[in-house]
């Protein structure tokens, strides 16, 4: 059963003793602390996160100016809309191969160059369809990015901190969203497209002056070059002598039991971290998070509230709900963040869909535009807490390096097909039913509750090693 394979990880990894008997303080001493050149190259990974955050609430904001200034009906707007997650599938497909076979830092640097081409298509476009191309160029370089900086990060960051670090790219996420509503109710929206080229060209230079993965660099049998930049992050007085040993055994191990190869995701030990991974992603995108982040907008004015007030203060408030969940992500764990952040979700959504009931029905009138106001607001924080990030989180931990490249390709696809579905059903399920619509995305959410708490494992405190040796040391618990 999957609650016994979820023993059995944190029997394996119990955070206060190792296998040999010392303590994990002593073994990990060392490994612990945080050096200038992970806070840089942590820092740098992550502006691709805000490149994402901004380009998810663009179309939002921005949706007015475009319509009016290039006369786009509703229909074509959808599509501008929609398309980016086209795009994300592209990427998302080949993001684990292309990052195996080129890096992280090249992919980097690649999903740099589709994402600024997009935002100059756009900030010139002269009609839709230059829209519609600037919109899929920037989908493929954000597929990409939502695979390779978790992956990135969490193999350069010591397990002590791989948590916050890696959420960080959540906090990205959450500034980038944050800043694109905060201003894109005052700003020309082709101005707005040139403003986030900073970051995209921050993140492109920066690329050179850090090191590339470890665990790539040892993938390739490239022994010197992965000693020197373990010792790099680690710190130059660190002793990185067992971790290394620890990197090079589970990597010969899995490198020997099987070659890299799609169908080997199918085998019976895989299948515990593949259904974690592709049910998180599913969940997290059928929770609705598309719909609110896309069409925000719209569910305001639906709703007879303001959307400037609505979206300003959504966006201000998910930068404080980010940074709470950096901060706790190493404190209280991944499974506990979770399942607060889905029952949050769900408790959240459903008032939303309260209130479309009561306006259809008039009554409470008077106050139902301040229960749709709070109910998203409430959305927002909670999911930026816990569901927002840690399933990516997750995804870079649980995949061992011999599967990591298809695995990843293939939970972030998931994550884009459903985004792509939802985005795309949403205006028809609004008009079908508004109450209906919110009720459907509060009851999946309920069910993510019940999927982490059954299936989740705690990964908090674990090196990735360990981690993925008791993710598939005992399939047969799963099966």
């Amino acid at each position: 059963m999957a609650a016994s394979t979820r023993s059995l990880l944190l029997e394996y990894g119990n955070p206060n003793v190792s296998d040999n008997g010392n303590s994990d303080e002593e073994r990990s001493h060392d490994q612990s602390s945080i050096t200038p050149i992970l806070v840089v190259s942590t820092f740098i990974a992550v502006c691709g996160s805000f490149c994402y955050g901004f380009a998810v609430g663009y179309s939002s904001t921005a949706e007015s100016g475009i319509r009016k200034e290039l006369d786009l009906s509703v229909s074509e707007y959808s599509v501008f809309g929609s398309i980016m997650t086209i795009g994300g599938m592209v990427g998302a497909i080949s993001s684990g191969k292309v990052a195996d076979y080129t890096g992280r830092k090249r992919t980097m640097w690649l999903s740099e160059i589709f994402c600024i081409s997009g935002w100059l298509i756009i900030a010139f476009a002269k009609d839709v369809w230059w829209l519609y191309i600037g919109r899929l160029s920037l989908g493929v370089g954000v597929g990409l990015i939502t695979y390779v900086v978790p992956v990135y990060i969490a193999e350069i960051t010591p397990k002590n901190h791989r948590g916050g670090f890696t959420s960080a790219q959540q906090l990205m996420l959450s500034l980038g969203f944050a800043l694109i509503y905060f201003i894109g109710n005052i700003i020309y929206w082709r101005t707005l497209s040139l403003i986030v080229l900073l970051p995209c060209i921050l993140q492109l230079v920066g690329l050179f002056f850090i090191p590339e993965s470890p665990r790539w660099l040892a993938k390739l049998d490239r022994e010197k070059e992965f000693e020197t930049t373990l010792q790099w992050l680690r710190g130059m007085n660190a002793d990185i002598s067992q971790e290394a040993i620890d990197i090079r055994d589970t990597l010969d191990l899995s490198q020997h039991n099987s070659k890299a190869k799609f169908l080997n995701l199918f085998q019976r030990k895989y299948a515990y971290p593949i259904i974690v991974g592709v049910g998180l992603m599913l969940l997290q995108q059928f929770g609705g998070t598309s719909a609110v982040a896309y069409y925000s907008s719209s569910i305001y004015v639906k709703a007879n509230f303001s959307t400037i007030i609505g979206t300003t203060t959504a966006g201000i408030l998910q930068i404080p709900a980010s940074i709470a969940g950096v901060l706790l992500l190493d404190i209280s764990g991944r499974r506990r963040l979770l399942l607060v952040s889905s029952i949050g979700t769900c408790l959240s959504l459903v008032l939303v869909g309260l209130s479309f009931l009561f306006q259809e029905l008039h009554y409470l009138e008077e106050i139902t535009p301040i229960l749709t106001f709070i109910g998203l607001l409430g959305y927002g924080v909670t999911f930026a807490v816990g569901m927002s990030g840690i399933p990516w989180v997750i995804m870079s931990e649980i995949f061992p390096l011999d599967v990591k490249a298809s695995a990843g390709s293939l939970v972030t696809f998931v994550n884009w097909s459903g985004s792509w579905i939802v985005t795309y059903s949403f205006s028809f399920m609004l008009d079908w039913s508004s109450t209906g619509t919110f009720f459907f995305f509060a009851a999946v959410c309920g069910v993510t509750a019940l999927f982490i708490w059954k299936w989740v494992p705690e990964t908090k405190g674990r090196t990735l090693e360990e981690i993925q040796a008791a993710i598939t040391r005992f399939p047969s618990e799963v099966c």
